[in-house]
């Protein structure tokens, strides 16, 4: 995979014949494919599968974004662009492999999954963790965690449509609302003065310790109930499994 800056640059031509047009800011085919098939943060991937055509207009319109073009954006409109692409690629990954019990079974005996060539960008192919580590986490905003959504029901809930520019703050914040809301990913011992949190805040510390100073600080934007005190940190278990809705049935 070439680098960011190494990566070909070039016009974006997918609408009428002949004419340049530039992305559908508001990733209306997105949208469609995330409200067929999410529900209450769950993927049915079975029907996905079935049906792929839709996913892979969406992807082949992502792809044909050319560097140039992307960097001529809004930080925003950056951002939603490659959070949506993020989880439109583990779709398109899960379904490759499925029926699968987990993402991680993917990549082979060595489990490289965040390795496998299947993000389309800037004409190019990558992975999800290049895409993640070296380009979305760039940003300096933490709460992409809340957004980026790997597959696992350990992640948080995918929304049932895409992030757009003009209402990404709002998206991102209710995220991470949503996010704090379960407990079985993050919950309070008030009594015993810990905090239960997501292994999300330990993989990504550094993330949250630059926005706000410390990892407490931050959880604290969201649970303003807890008081100014020596908090200790104990982690919950991250649930692999995949998020699908079709296997509960």
């Amino acid at each position: 995979m070439q680098s960011f800056g190494a990566m070909a640059l070039g016009c974006c031509v997918f609408a009428a014949a002949g004419s340049a047009s530039a992305l559908d800011h508001s990733h209306a085919a997105f949208a469609t494919i995330l409200k067929q098939h999410v529900t209450n943060g769950l993927v049915n991937y079975r029907a996905l599968k079935e049906n792929p055509a839709e996913l892979k207009t969406y992807l082949a319109q992502m792809d044909a974004v050319r560097e140039a073009e992307f960097k001529q954006w809004s930080r925003e409109q950056q951002l939603a662009f490659l959070i949506n692409l993020y989880n439109a690629s583990v779709l398109k990954l899960i379904i490759q492999h499925y029926p699968v019990k987990s993402i991680k079974n993917i990549g082979g005996w060595l489990g490289k999954v965040w390795d496998v060539e299947v993000v389309p960008l800037f004409g190019n192919v990558t992975g999800l963790g290049y895409l993640e580590h070296e380009l979305i986490r760039k940003y300096n905003e933490p709460r992409i965690h809340f957004a980026l959504v790997c597959g696992a029901l350990g992640c948080p809930e995918l929304r049932a449509e895409p992030y757009v520019a003009g209402r990404l703050d709002a998206q991102l914040a209710e995220q991470g609302r949503r996010f704090f809301r379960d407990t079985s990913k993050n919950r309070v011992d008030a009594g015993g003065q810990t905090i239960y949190l997501s292994p999300i805040f330990k993989w990504f510390a550094d993330d949250f310790k630059q926005h706000s100073g410390s990892v407490v600080k931050f959880v604290q934007i969201y649970r303003p109930d807890l008081p100014a005190a020596q908090w200790k940190i104990r982690y919950t278990d991250y649930n692999w499994s995949l998020n699908d809705s079709s296997a509960r049935r």
